[in-house]
């Protein structure tokens, strides 16, 4: 309780930058791979390099992920994600940079989200440069693969599944259906592949603007996300964070809490809003 009053009282001074990661969407259905509900990596990521290089990789990588997709496009925002976006229409959070690739921000409600590792239900051309829907992308996947069907154990957090080698060899892909001839990705940043300069220096200045970092759900294991927690410190701009379990960054906040998000995040947003109505949970 002491924690979340001191989380209630940074929050309500207005002004907050929220950085979200998988553990926000855990409650959603999609799981991560570092958290208390968290699943072991059972495969090598897909690295760019090899995504682009090998047409095997490739193909693998699309018989996957065109199972997988489905559990990302058919998922919710849960209550953590109303409450950010309910405290976002208080006035009380600038700006959402997620790390997540799910876009249940946006489908929640939330606005100015910088969607840092980019969004799994968006497809771009690496030849023309044409972005296109992942629907879009199924449906010709699915002309492609009339036969394709496999049973699906469980997804993994990145939004593919586990196939045996038989099956991935029965998948056929597509080609960019505007040039016709370009190798189609996924709009998100593989391992390998770094972000857009120009949307980490959109990151840095909304922390740069923020007074206070909410970290909502993220290990902040890996060094995408924890910059912007160690630029906040550097600056004397307080952070908080809210996750199960330690985090890389609990060493530079002035408030941790670890419960829940889904049910901290809507108590905080009515407490800093007098109604828990205002947040739709």
């Amino acid at each position: 309780m002491e924690s979340l009053d001191a989380l209630t009282s940074l929050v309500a001074g207005g002004g907050v930058v929220v950085l979200s990661g998988a553990g926000l969407s855990t409650e959603s259905g999609i799981p991560d791979y570092r958290g208390p509900s968290g699943v072991a990596r059972r495969h090598t990521p897909m690295t760019y390099q090899a995504f682009t290089r090998d047409p095997v990789a490739r193909r693998r990588y699309w018989a996957r992920s065109h199972l997988g997709w489905r559990l990302i496009a058919g998922a919710a925002p849960n209550g953590g994600h109303r409450a950010v976006a309910g405290l976002q229409r208080a006035g009380l959070v600038d700006a959402v940079i997620t790390q997540n690739l799910d876009g249940l921000h946006g489908a929640a409600g939330s606005t100015s989200v910088i969607e840092l590792h980019g969004r799994l239900d968006e497809v771009t051309c690496l030849d023309c440069g044409n972005l296109t829907s992942r629907e879009e992308l199924d449906r010709r996947l699915r002309e492609a693969n009339p036969d394709f069907t496999a049973r699906v154990a469980a997804v993994n957090p990145d939004g593919d599944v586990d196939l045996p080698d038989e099956q991935v060899e029965a998948f056929r892909t597509v080609d960019c259906g505007i040039c016709g001839t370009g190798m189609l990705k996924p709009d998100v940043v593989f391992f390998g592949e770094t972000v857009p300069p120009q949307r980490v220096a959109r990151c840095f200045e909304a922390v740069g603007r923020a007074r206070s970092l909410l970290v909502l759900g993220s290990s902040l294991t890996v060094m995408s996300g924890r910059r912007f927690v160690i630029r906040a410190a550097k600056q004397g701009i307080p952070v908080a964070i809210v996750n199960q379990g330690p985090t890389r960054g609990d060493g530079h906040a002035s408030v941790c809490v670890d419960a829940p998000l889904g049910a901290v995040l809507p108590e905080l947003a009515a407490r800093v809003s007098g109604s828990a109505a205002t947040v739709g949970v």
